[in-house]
């Protein structure tokens, strides 16, 4: 999380935001109103979109009778506006102190957007941007206190991955542990499940490796899945 972050009031002019994030070499910056509530933020799409509307063209009559009024004068205040909370958007996707670094990049995902507010009791903490969970994924994984995980604690932890993932069959493939390097043994159905597994053993923190030894599904037991 970036916990030092730039604000401007609503009622900032446009030019002035732009110049902000051009200086800054930031693409978004909270609206923070008196009371210090985020009321929205204004990202370089919202930018963007101020400027495109510039050349928006008058719809025709014939389309303007299937457009919704709401929606027609929301785009033009958007695209027409002077200031910060006239262009901003206000439908804000935040989280708390406490969220994960995978829930938040779920989140992103999942939203299609690039950062998201820190956010505590409508008081903005920080901004989780796509740098930050870049960062969160290089960090090295923690480990117990006495250094290195144990090889059965990470047989269990990749266990337990497995159990959670539809497209693994864990009575035919089976896991052993040594010095850190993950075995797979027994039977995958497909290529596709190897390089999954593979993927999935490789995130489980104290993995130093990943071996696998699994043989092609023979047609006999098929019948039994």
């Amino acid at each position: 999380m970036t916990p030092d972050v730039v604000t401007v009031p609503p009622a900032t002019p446009v030019i002035a935001v732009a110049r902000l994030l051009a200086e800054r070499g930031i693409s978004a910056v909270p609206v923070v109103d008196k009371a210090g509530k985020v009321v929205g933020v204004v990202t370089e799409a919202d930018l963007i979109r101020r400027l495109a509307g510039q050349e928006d063209q008058p719809q025709g009559w014939l389309r303007s009778l299937f457009s919704d009024p709401g929606e027609q004068a929301e785009r033009y205040a958007r695209t027409h506006g002077s200031t910060a909370e006239e262009i901003m958007t206000a439908e804000l996707v935040s989280v708390v102190g406490s969220d994960t670094a995978t829930h938040i990049a779920h989140l992103m995902e999942e939203k299609g957007i690039r950062r998201v507010l820190v956010l505590e009791e409508g008081r903005l903490r920080g901004i989780v941007s796509r740098a930050d969970l870049l960062r969160a994924l290089v960090a090295p994984p923690k480990t117990e206190s006495g250094g290195e995980l144990s090889d059965d604690r990470i047989r269990q932890a990749v266990l337990a991955a497995m159990r959670k993932q539809p497209w693994i069959d864990s009575f035919y493939t089976l896991v052993e542990v040594r010095d850190g390097v993950v075995e797979f043994h027994g039977f995958t159905t497909t290529d596709q499940v190897k390089r999954g597994l593979k993927v999935l053993a490789e995130q489980v923190p104290g993995v130093k490796g990943v071996v696998d030894n699994t043989q092609p599904m023979p047609p006999y037991l098929y019948g039994g899945m």
